[in-house]
């Protein structure tokens, strides 16, 4: 057992621990962080526009935490919208969000921590990242640190995306990261409306390549008394100009034990 697990005074120092230990990384690399915001101008080339429901049915969590994470998105979203990555630049969803307090109006949302459902300032953002993760797969961008849950906690309700296809984010040292490889531009564009978290990402010159993603070899299987959920996800590259695929690669393989229940799942040796 390791000594964060002994006690929690244990656990909150490791915690403080890493936050000081990226802190003092990022202070190194911050000029390569895209950090420049564009807001009264849009590029002219879409690459990807997603949306994601703002209001679903999570087993038997409080309503009004779902109320929470949106007030919680109005700040989040106000801290990346517009945000342009140039040539060589990094963008990382913690450079541009910050820390979430109540200083500046965070609240009371879900939070999914050490394998259970738990309640944090500015929880429910993480939908923010899901919604970035999402989109930045459906570009040439390279994701460079992306962290996803070890459980899945609620049934699939309203469920649009691949299961496991999310990004995880915590304060500061789980963040979610891609790098601009290219000789071009991007923007996002990120904001909430009254029924969804909407978003999209601008080129200013065309991109040659459309991706496709998938999910191939989805199931749910039982070992040890437990319920799993496991698939992969895989991502093709289109030339626009032929349609011929110019690559096909398992982007995530997923294996996350279930927190709901299940009926009528195979035991696995």
């Amino acid at each position: 057992m390791r000594l964060s697990e002994l006690h929690p005074i244990f656990y909150h120092a490791r915690i403080q621990q890493k936050i000081l230990f990226r802190f003092l990384a990022n202070l190194k690399e911050r000029k390569r962080f895209a950090v420049h915001k564009e807001l009264a101008t849009t590029f002219p080339y879409t690459c990807k526009k997603h949306q994601s429901l703002l209001r679903r049915t999570l087993g038997n969590s409080d309503p009004q935490l779902q109320e929470n994470k949106i007030t919680n998105l109005n700040i989040a979203t106000s801290e990346i919208d517009g945000v342009i990555i140039k040539p060589g630049q990094t963008f990382s969803f913690w450079q541009l969000v910050g820390k979430t307090n109540v200083k500046k109006g965070y609240i009371e949302g879900m939070q999914l921590s050490m394998g259970e459902v738990k309640t944090g300032i500015g929880g429910g953002i993480c939908q923010l990242a899901n919604l970035l993760y999402w989109m930045t797969l459906h570009t040439p961008l390279i994701v460079t640190e992306r962290h996803h849950h070890s459980f899945d906690p609620f049934p699939d309700s309203g469920r649009t995306l691949p299961f496991g296809s999310g990004a995880s984010v915590f304060y500061n040292y789980v963040d979610f990261r891609f790098y601009n490889p290219t000789s071009k531009s991007f923007q996002i564009k990120v904001w909430v409306t009254d029924k969804h978290l909407k978003g999209a990402i601008f080129a200013n010159e065309e991109i040659p390549c459309s991706y496709h993603i998938d999910e191939r070899n989805h199931r749910f299987l039982k070992s040890g008394g437990k319920n799993y959920r496991q698939n992969e996800i895989w991502r093709k590259t289109i030339d626009k100009g032929t349609g011929q695929m110019i690559q096909e690669e398992l982007l995530i393989k997923n294996f996350s034990e279930v927190k709901y229940p299940i009926p009528h799942v195979p035991e696995i040796p």
